[in-house]
């Protein structure tokens, strides 16, 4: 059974439920965090998980809740992660802070997809987040889609790490979908002004706290009607702002998740299309725009005729290129298994690689230029030779040597040692589009 993960958190959007409440753990763990699972099991309608996980996986219960709690307890206290799997994916994970006079519980809750949060169990977690504020002290809490938080800077809010550690949401820096706000930050807004916010539901809970939520379901949030309720909502509860500029900033995020179809140039779209999972949810759309105007510049590392070969062994030459290109199998197949294979594929597997690790900003210059590009160019070689059809054309400088394909010579290892200068290369110079354009002169 696949558990839910970071990496999967990452592919689409979630809701993201974040809670930390205080309590008094001298009367035992076991006995503090008791309502914290009576709320979970009476309420989480279709989202209770059904896993415990430490260093091995239990089927959910109360007694393996307390076993995995022992068991990964240490000075600090102890942290859990609980599962349910298949879908709705949910990630709910436990970060206890254990000390003799107040302890507190971090929950970080995310269930993906978004759109499972239909009226029913959008109710059923409000139902969890009013029993959870109600027996915990809690300063502040929120329920949201995960994307849009990243594009609210949460919890930051624009600023740096140290300022908002020191100073955790001590003002109303954004609003949510559901929204806990702790005796506090009501009193600093004001309790009256607080109950009376425009919302869907807003309610004074026994100790002090007020429980927020903006309109019936999640999934909704990006709508105009949602995104004029927020608004209006944070212009309420903050009157130095000013409407137009929230809705602004509010719809300006809307858009920037609209989902934007893939269409990436043929010649490189193989590789294209790996690469916006790697951003942030936040960011993905407006990448794939960027990848779609994305336009390879022809390759220029080609001859019309052969500059005669000028070496006495070639055999030797050959074999030499041939433990370079080894080298690089050897180095790389665990990392990169289709390297093995010298495809088209192999290529694309190479380009995504270097890209995602971004290899050669980040490791050491001299030691690219002196071999990874030449084993990059000999394996490329290689491969033109195996699947186009190609024949070397060997010259003593290394990066003259060339491989012909229909009626052009090609310069496998200039285009390596390209390729291989920055990030940015990566993308201009890809193995990829390089193998598609010298496909097309073959015989």
């Amino acid at each position: 059974m696949k558990l839910l993960t970071l990496r999967d958190l990452n592919k689409v959007d979630s809701l993201s439920f974040s809670f930390k409440g205080a309590f008094d753990a001298t009367g035992g763990v076991e006995h503090a965090l008791t309502p914290l699972f009576d709320a979970l099991e009476k309420y989480a309608d279709g989202w209770m998980p059904t896993l415990v996980k430490t260093s091995r996986r239990r089927k959910y219960s109360r007694e393996s809740v307390w076993r995995a709690i022992e068991e990964r307890r240490d000075e600090y206290g102890s942290i859990i992660g609980l599962f349910h799997a298949p879908l709705p994916a949910v990630s709910l994970v436990l970060n206890l802070a254990l000390a003799r006079e107040q302890s507190s519980v971090r929950a970080s809750l995310d269930v993906q997809p978004l759109p499972f949060f239909e009226e029913k169990s959008s109710r059923s977690l409000v139902a969890v987040a009013r029993a959870w504020a109600s027996q915990y002290a809690c300063a502040h809490g929120a329920a949201h889609s995960s994307a849009d938080e990243q594009l609210a800077d949460s919890p930051n809010f624009g600023r740096d790490d140290r300022e908002a550690r020191r100073d955790g949401f001590d003002k109303v820096y954004e609003l949510f979908w559901l929204n806990v706000f702790g005796p506090k930050l009501v009193e600093s807004v004001g309790r009256e002004r607080m109950l009376s916010t425009p919302a869907h539901l807003v309610e004074e809970l026994p100790n002090g706290s007020v429980l927020l939520v903006l309109w019936p379901t999640p999934a909704e949030f990006a709508s105009d009607e949602a995104r004029l309720a927020q608004a209006r909502a944070h212009v309420h509860l903050r009157p130095d702002l000013d409407f137009d500029t929230v809705l602004r900033t509010l719809r300006e995020r809307s858009a920037a998740l609209v989902p934007v179809e893939p269409r990436f140039h043929p010649d490189v779209a193989p590789f294209l299309s790996r690469l916006p999972d790697e951003f942030a949810i936040s960011e993905r759309q407006r990448k794939i725009a960027e990848l779609n105007a994305f336009r390879p510049p022809e390759s220029e590392e080609w001859l019309p005729a052969a500059l005669p070969t000028d070496v006495e062994n070639p055999e030797r030459v050959l074999e030499s290129y041939g433990d370079l290109s080894e080298g690089l199998v050897a180095a790389l197949h665990t990392k990169v298994p289709s390297i093995m294979d010298e495809t088209a594929e192999s290529l694309t597997d190479l380009d995504f690689y270097f890209w995602r690790d971004n290899f050669p900003e980040r490791y050491e210059r001299g030691l690219i230029d002196s071999h990874t590009a030449p084993a990059l160019g000999a394996y490329l070689g290689d491969v033109l030779v195996r699947r186009l059809g190609g024949t070397w054309v060997l010259r003593a400088k290394m990066e003259e040597s060339q491989v012909r394909v229909g009626k052009r010579v090609w310069l496998p290892f200039l285009r390596a040692r390209r390729f291989m200068q920055s990030r940015q290369s990566l993308l201009d110079y890809s193995l990829t589009q390089f193998f598609h354009e010298v496909a097309r002169y073959r015989p």
